[in-house]
């Protein structure tokens, strides 16, 4: 199979580039080495605001938006949180292009009694500002803050209990979205995962639905988060939607991106590096050097302060899973590549941003998440790497936690899980009584702290990795404590890191180097 996106180093290649948190690294990897690069960004849609005019009123499996409204009644609107894009993507957000649209049509039909709801689950509240860039200044002033909050997964008053799955799971939702009328979920479904039954059934629930499948047990017995037909996590997500179906009317307006992350200053970081030209070779050479020159607080300004130039691929709209469906087909479209042969190495460098860190440093239990959770999981088919396979990742590793995010954390991550890495054990000794933690669900409530259960999530997030993978080494951690905590091992340089992995591989492994800044999914069909 030959395809653009994957190239072999010989003798002549340059070195390659890789994420190293926040700043960037070249590095040499032996000949024969496979380089996967990701697609070419899609062509954006032209006339967005007639795409999603048309999806609304040209839905999927359901009648017109137009059609469901009537002047009196009680509609909310759920919308997806921070947590995607990656990077934040510049204003306006796709997100309030849609809300700009449908709360003209609400107000052509007299629809006056409008929620405006951040779908937050467990995560972090998002801030005025964070809120206000997202939505826009008009929308913002007209609802904010009585009628455009965040979702409160501890606000027993503001729950309500729709019924029970067919295996007797509980299914809780916010109370506003489960007495209006008519609940429309605006979301972006930046991967596979996003999106669909998703968006409500966890978004807008409580901890008792979430305990459902936010769990080792549920999570070990995925193969993959980016396929929904194998993801036994989805199943359950799947079971909760259908509730959430059969008792409320739900709009859903998925739209998707490309993967333009850097605009055209940056955007050589996502090539083949033996294909820059002189003017990219020059561009790189300022980047490294000026990355190495400044202290970490303006290198991580220098990424998470430059919003990306996504262009907006599809919209689509109408009852959830044909509306769902489309938007997964769409992000295959963007991310897929396909690759036949799995790696018995695998070189990945963890970028210095993921869903849970967005204006935060991304702390030691993230670094696991992308590596055994996300990364690992950005496949079709089968992963990229062979069951028992080594994964070198680049990352300081750095003992160093956002206090107002992630305040749980620490406490998780210096005192549990140096007692066990066993995600079962840590779900049956620690979670409930850490969950109830007054202090830390006051900063969930009140600030912008994610909840106490959530390091626990993102513990089982890696569930799938770790099983996977025989070994983990870093290259570049600043120290082995943290490392060492993870179940990961170091080496000082990628040619100690590859020599060390070869000790466990076969005769003549296969190393593959996967560039996942721009996001990629490996397309290897079982």
């Amino acid at each position: 199979m030959t395809s653009p996106n994957i190239v072999y180093t010989d003798k002549h290649s340059a070195p390659r580039v890789q994420f190293c948190g926040d700043t960037l690294i070249e590095v040499d990897l032996p000949v024969g080495t496979r380089c996967i690069y990701p697609n070419a960004p899609l062509e954006p849609i032209k006339d967005l605001d007639a795409a999603i005019r048309y999806a609304i009123t040209h839905p999927l499996g359901c009648e017109p938006l137009y059609a469901k409204l009537r002047p009196g009644m009680k509609v909310a609107i759920a919308i997806d949180d921070i947590s995607m894009p990656l990077p934040p993507m510049r204003t306006p957000d796709v997100r309030e292009r849609v809300l700009s649209v449908v709360l003209e049509m609400l107000d052509d039909y007299g629809v006056e009694d409008i929620d405006l709801i951040i779908a937050l689950a467990y995560h972090r509240r998002m801030t005025e500002g964070e809120i206000q860039r997202m939505v826009g200044k008009r929308i913002f002033d007209r609802f904010w803050p009585d009628h455009l909050y965040n979702h409160d997964a501890e606000d027993s008053a503001n729950m309500a209990e729709l019924g029970l799955t067919d295996k007797d799971e509980v299914v809780e939702l916010n109370r506003a979205a489960v007495e209006a009328d008519l609940l429309i979920y605006v979301n972006l479904n930046f991967v596979p995962m996003n999106g669909g039954h998703k968006s409500v059934g966890v978004g807008l629930c409580g901890g008792k639905t979430l305990s459902a499948h936010h769990n080792p047990y549920a999570l070990r017995k995925t193969r993959s988060y980016m396929e929904p037909e194998t993801s036994h996590i989805q199943t359950i997500i799947d079971r909760v939607g259908k509730v959430v179906q059969d008792k409320l009317d739900v709009f859903h307006i998925e739209t998707t991106i490309n993967n333009r992350m850097f605009d055209r200053n940056l955007d050589f970081l996502g090539k083949n590096p033996d294909e820059y030209t002189t003017r990219e070779k020059l561009a790189l050479r300022t980047v490294l050097f000026a990355l190495d020159k400044c202290p970490n607080g303006l290198r991580e300004e220098i990424f998470m302060r430059f919003p990306a130039p996504y262009g907006v691929t599809g919209v689509f709209a109408g009852a959830t899973e044909p509306t769902h469906a489309r938007s997964v087909q769409k992000c295959y479209e963007q991310y897929c590549v396909p690759i036949q042969g799995q790696a018995d190495i695998q070189i990945t460098g963890i970028p210095y941003i993921s869903p849970y860190n967005v204006n935060a440093f991304l702390n030691p239990l993230l670094v696991q998440v992308m590596a055994q959770g996300y990364l690992h999981n950005l496949h079709r088919g089968q992963p990229l790497l062979k069951k028992g396979g080594t994964m070198i990742i680049t990352h300081p590793c750095s003992d160093r936690f956002d206090h107002d995010q992630h305040a749980p954390y620490v406490e998780f991550f210096h005192k549990l899980l140096t007692q066990t890495r066993d995600a079962v054990e840590l779900h049956k000794r620690f979670e409930k009584e850490f969950s109830r933690n007054p202090a830390y669900i006051r900063m969930y409530r009140t600030g912008n702290a994610y909840h106490p259960n959530h390091p626990f999530y993102m513990w089982y997030w890696g569930e799938a990795g770790r099983a996977w993978q025989g070994r983990c080494i870093v290259v570049g951690a600043d120290n082995e404590y943290v490392p060492e905590i993870l179940g990961y091992e170091t080496a000082p340089n990628m040619t100690e890191a590859i020599r060390m992995a070869k000790e466990s591989a076969p005769r003549d492994p296969q190393i593959t180097c996967a560039n996942f800044a721009p996001i990629m999914m490996t397309d290897m069909k079982v």
